[in-house]
């Protein structure tokens, strides 16, 4: 069993146990055409135990069903691999991964691809470390940075050729801490819930100003995956300093409520 996490010591011992999948997911992912190499759903059910007990120390998770996991967090990240695997990506980062969805579960699928995990809290970066290599994922990098930092580093910056993000904010401001890191003619990935139209009509500004446009979206058993090409750089002034993508959207202007 893994070691009980002490609140005050995010590092964890190597999880022994993996958590087994349920029926549900095995049925969810073959429906949706995914297959799985030897060791993978394994390597999936350890990630998705290490992700629950530290759950018991900070908050990654709202969902604590394994069942629900599986479907929720593992199944739902997956979704997003035939569009990786479209773009014929090698370097792929994902954008505020937080406990490490979608791009541990990426990661583990398609050993091949270089991922990059970019989380701005301490706590968070050093449990996705542990998780790199407690299950031997040498092609992970941790990243303990803000996008708005990591946009303006001449070594990230229009670097990857696949960003990521899951449950990280509206997609006006989304876009000012994902296209950055992307390269000319490269894409943004984003799983979104059924208001996915309506933000897309309230990023058209932010669409506009950092030339890039929305080329398709569909909609899985779990989500609405959103899919953004880079259609030329990004002006240099994106993104901007660290908080004020959230606080001012760009274009984004709240819906006014009569009182």
């Amino acid at each position: 069993m893994p070691q009980l996490c002490n609140p005050h010591d995010t590092r964890m011992e190597p999880a022994t146990k993996s958590l087994r999948s349920p029926d549900s997911f095995r049925r969810a992912a073959e429906a949706f055409g995914l297959d799985f190499e030897g060791g993978d759903l394994e390597r999936l059910g350890s990630y998705l135990a290490m992700l629950l007990e530290a759950n018991t120390c900070f908050n990654l998770t709202a969902i604590t069903d394994p069942d629900g996991a599986w479907i929720k967090h593992i199944f739902d990240s997956l979704t997003l691999l035939p569009y990786i695997a479209s773009a014929q990506a090698t370097r792929v980062i994902d954008v505020g991964s937080g406990g490490g969805l979608p791009g541990v579960p990426l990661a583990i699928a398609i050993p091949a691809v270089q991922f990059t995990l970019l989380e701005a809290t301490g706590k968070k970066a050093d449990f996705l470390g542990d998780v790199a290599g407690t299950l031997g994922l040498p092609n992970v990098e941790v990243i303990n940075d803000r996008a708005e930092t990591l946009g303006h580093d001449p070594h990230h910056r229009e670097h990857y050729d696949v960003v990521v993000a899951r449950a990280v904010g509206r997609l006006a401001t989304l876009l000012e801490l994902t296209v950055p890191l992307a390269g000319v003619g490269g894409h943004v990935l984003t799983i979104k819930g059924r208001k996915a139209t309506q933000e897309i009509s309230d990023a058209k500004q932010a669409l506009h100003r950092l030339h890039c446009a929305v080329v398709e979206t569909s909609r899985t058993p779990t989500g609405t995956i959103v899919v953004i090409k880079k259609l030329r750089r990004t002006p240099n002034r994106y993104p901007r300093r660290p908080g004020e993508p959230k606080r001012s959207p760009l274009g984004f202007v709240p819906p006014r409520h009569n009182l």
